[in-house]
């Protein structure tokens, strides 16, 4: 058998699988933005680029810290990751971190400087961008990693919900509408939903390796029941968005996938063990994808 190339592998790592969840908050937050008239292309352009280079660091710092901590290992569920499987060094996983980290400083420095007019929103940026950059390593990689304390679905309501959809809108429209808080706060709980289903599939082995993600604590049964509550409540929210703000039937256009979501909520529900969670992850991607781009769509024809 052929050894996969050098760009196979590095793309494997990057995981562009979870990369649509940075897509949907950027594009969620730029439609509001068109919406009230204050749309950028370049803007979103770069926030987009951004939000991407963040989400690959998180998930080469994720392979990092969860194979230095054997995390990753033959009974893990999930595929096989770059260093679990042999093909990339822990200093070669650090220097690509490295690499990834002066290209996102790049981006976000660029970023905030063409959006940015006052001092005191070039600095607020700064520091969330230094948070974003440190909170995507400090995941799995630390002593104290927070993904290992049931801290990391918190994390991602925070980055990419509240932070990826209310911070793409602020550096287009220049001000903080409080209403953005529904769509950004609901792209995010689908964004956690993605999270969740990775914590039931590996939820065995992330006892045993002490990794008390939220998951851990709850239980399975729990868990899948925090799954429907994932799903339900983001639907919630966006519906409060469309009836206090949008006030216009293309505002409702992401119900269209609610048959997609119960079908999905259904199964995680049903499922017995963590090899069943498998295919589901996809499907929970697709779901977030799919409910976040119909919300934008309706918020473009609005």
């Amino acid at each position: 058998m052929n050894s996969p190339s050098s760009l196979t592998i590095w793309l494997d790592a990057a995981r562009p699988k979870t990369l649509p969840l940075a897509i949907a908050s950027i594009v969620c937050g730029s439609a509001v933005a068109k919406w009230h008239g204050s749309f950028s292309a370049s803007i979103a352009a770069l926030a987009l680029l951004t939000a991407l280079l963040l989400q690959i660091l998180s998930n080469l710092a994720n392979d990092y810290g969860d194979a230095v901590k054997g995390t990753d290992n033959d009974d893990r569920l999930g595929p096989q990751r770059a260093m679990q499987s042999g093909l990339v060094t822990a200093a070669t996983m650090r220097k690509a971190m490295i690499i990834n980290i002066i290209l996102t400083a790049i981006s976000g420095l660029t970023l905030i400087l063409i959006a940015c007019k006052n001092p005191h929103d070039i600095v607020g940026f700064l520091v969330l961008g230094l948070l974003a950059i440190a909170a995507s390593i400090a995941y799995t990689v630390g002593n104290k990693p927070y993904g290992y304390r049931g801290l990391g679905d918190l994390s991602v309501l925070i980055f990419f919900g509240w932070l990826g959809v209310a911070g793409t809108y602020y550096l287009q429209a220049g001000q903080i509408d409080s209403l953005i808080m529904l769509p950004a706060t609901a792209c995010g709980l689908l964004a956690v939903g993605v999270l969740n289903i990775n914590n039931l599939r590996d939820i065995d082995n992330d006892k045993a390796c002490g990794k008390q993600t939220l998951v851990v604590r709850m239980g399975p049964r729990w868990g899948r029941k925090y799954h429907l509550i994932l799903l339900s409540t983001s639907v919630i929210f966006f519906s409060l968005f469309a009836l206090l703000e949008v006030k216009s039937l293309f505002g409702w256009l992401f119900i269209l996938s609610l048959p997609l979501l119960i079908n999905h909520g259904r199964q995680v529900y049903r499922s017995t063990d963590g090899a069943a969670l498998r295919p589901m992850m996809a499907t929970m991607v697709k779901c977030a994808l799919i409910t976040n781009l119909l919300f934008a769509a309706g918020m473009m024809l609005a």
